[in-house]
């Protein structure tokens, strides 16, 4: 068997990893430079995702990504200004209840993408944009990519985000819709804000606090053990560049709208309009924004896909944030999907069941693990 994956974000490199292990051919196309694009430096990783990641990858790529994460993040505080300092007004768990965040760890994105991508060398193929696919006759599906080169496999996988290009021609009738909201994150070195004596007061739980129709969500990450320490230890295959310059950091992140951030789009230009839009916050907070690493920042498009009816399965398929949004969390849901995929297929490799009724099994799992209904995304 062989599958294209389009796609090489954290769902798209999990299922490479998980496929290779299965003994199958896989190959991954991304349209993006080796680099990446902006997405916001951190990552809540719940169970869902630590479980993906210690079935698809190798066990040193699982136990790297584990020791870079932060503490357990086990509530969620909510911040007040009392007497001209911040406290802890209130706390809730995180349990996954009410709409609440499941207990987890945070992430490094760019450290998680690059363990991800260790390994995978020879299966990753960066700047390659696949713009169209038909499905033949004999059951495989031929793609093709915008410099012309062609590629077959048995399964296409489009993993390629929120403007997929595979669910555009796949599944036509299914829209993402701009809510308007736009969500400005960041990240700060820990260092430059010992002194606001945040750390000690939130510690490795996720706070945020309200002031004046202004809101700000922090998450502090302490990496349980330094990333170089760490890659020395469980993978030195990685490269040296992907740990050299990690620290300790707070991440941030300013819910807002596409009116209110104007015409910003530079990672500098958007940290600058961050540093005006929190003037209704205490000083503390308003210091985490002005001492962060501008070329950080990033304002993410907050859309949505309503649940689609099911539809028929064939040999393409697809998985998170291209089918199913869910802003704060879909990187869990993406590696869930590929852990449930590569589990499908696993089982049509080793003759147990027909390509289109793990594929049919995989999708029906999806609806129900994966979809988040339209009223709770919005």
């Amino acid at each position: 068997m062989r599958v294209i994956v389009v796609g090489a974000g954290v769902g798209g490199l999990t299922l490479a990893h998980g496929l290779r292990r299965a003994g199958i051919d896989v190959v991954v196309y991304e349209r993006d430079s080796a680099q990446g694009r902006p997405q916001g430096i951190s990552l809540h990783i719940d169970e869902r995702g630590a479980s993906a990641l210690r079935a698809c990858l190798p066990p040193a790529h699982a136990a790297m990504a584990e020791a870079t994460m932060g503490g357990p993040r086990e509530q969620t505080l909510a911040l007040s200004e009392v007497d001209g300092s911040l406290a802890v007004e209130s706390t809730q768990p995180s349990d996954g209840l009410a709409g609440r965040a499941r207990p987890g760890r945070q992430a490094h994105r760019p450290l998680l993408r690059a363990v991800l991508l260790t390994g995978l060398e020879e299966v990753v193929r960066f700047d390659s944009e696949v713009t169209r696919f038909v499905q033949r006759g004999d059951g495989t599906v031929r793609v093709w990519c915008a410099d012309g080169s062609v590629d077959t496999a048995d399964v296409l996988v489009g993993a390629d985000g929120i403007g997929s290009a595979i669910r555009r021609q796949y599944l036509p009738h299914v829209q993402v819709v701009d809510t308007g909201r736009r969500m400005l994150m960041g990240a700060t070195p820990l260092r430059a804000v010992a002194d606001t004596g945040l750390p000690d007061l939130i510690g490795d739980s996720p706070a945020s606090m309200r002031a004046g129709g202004t809101m700000l969500a922090l998450g502090l990450l302490r990496f349980t053990e330094s990333p170089a320490t760490a890659r020395n230890r469980w993978l030195p295959a990685l490269s040296p560049s992907a740990v050299a310059e990690v620290e300790d950091y707070l991440m941030w992140a300013l819910p807002s709208t596409q009116d209110r951030l104007g015409s910003a789009e530079s990672p500098a230009a958007v940290w600058h309009r961050a540093t005006e839009l929190i003037s209704d916050l205490p000083p503390a907070l308003r210091s985490v924004v002005a001492r962060a690493w501008p070329d950080a920042t990033v304002a993410l498009r907050i859309g949505m896909i309503p649940p689609p009816l099911p539809w028929q399965a064939s040999p393409v398929t697809v998985l998170g944030d291209a089918i199913h949004l869910a802003p704060g969390f879909g990187a869990n849901l993406a590696m869930q999907d590929a852990h449930h995929l590569r589990d499908a297929l696993a089982e049509v490799d080793r003759g147990r069941i027909t390509l289109l009724d793990a594929l049919a099994a995989y999708e029906n799992t999806m609806r129900r693990t994966s979809f988040v209904p339209a009223k709770a995304s919005a």
